[in-house]
């Protein structure tokens, strides 16, 4: 009889011992390193800045979170909405946001480094001050952009849209920047040849 109640209250231990549902460890504890949160609903969430690294948020509704400080190193948030979205001074270093929609995103002071985002919408996207050391921003929105401030060494612009974005006192020391669209480098820094 003390097998039959052991085996399942021995499973039921294992299961909450291996993280059981990576959405609700989220919400209860406010970290989540690895887990698979794809195409989950966060929209609106407040979501606090601790271990979010290689979370996969492929597809996720994050529109209006707030994402301030959060470690999100190495996350897939290819296709996500992140509509007006706050990641101030969120880690973001190796993050792949390709596709994703980051329209009126508050990204001001975020570590964007070695980041993709490729084909990202990233119109009206706050970008004061961002590390986008080594970016890839090929065939990125960013009309209407701030980057003032921002840091793009060596990042890569190739097919960019920039129409209105604000580049006053970006560093684009070894930028790509060839097919920008709509570009307009005044006040930029280190604009290549």
């Amino acid at each position: 009889m003390l097998r039959y109640i052991f085996l399942p209250v021995f499973t039921l231990l294992l299961l909450t011992a291996c993280g059981g549902n990576d959405l609700d460890q989220l919400k209860e504890w406010g970290h989540c390193k690895g887990c698979d949160l794809s195409s989950a609903n966060l929209s609106g969430e407040v979501i606090w800045a601790k271990d979010k690294t290689g979370a996969n948020l492929a597809g996720a509704d994050l529109r209006a979170a707030d994402l301030t400080g959060a470690d999100l190193r190495a996350a897939d948030l290819t296709g996500a909405n992140l509509v007006n979205t706050n990641l101030t001074g969120a880690k973001l270093f190796q993050v792949d946001f390709t596709g994703a929609n980051l329209t009126g995103a508050k990204l001001n002071s975020t570590d964007l480094r070695w980041a993709n985002l490729t084909e990202a919408n990233l119109r009206q996207a706050d970008l004061t001050g961002a590390d986008l050391t080594e970016a890839k921003l090929n065939r990125a929105k960013l009309n209407g952009a701030n980057l003032t401030g921002a840091d793009l060494f060596l990042a890569d612009l190739t097919g960019a849209e920039t129409l209105g974005a604000n580049f006053t006192k970006a560093n684009l020391h070894s930028a790509y920047i060839d097919g920008l669209i709509g570009a307009d480098l005044t006040g930029a820094l280190n604009v290549p040849d």
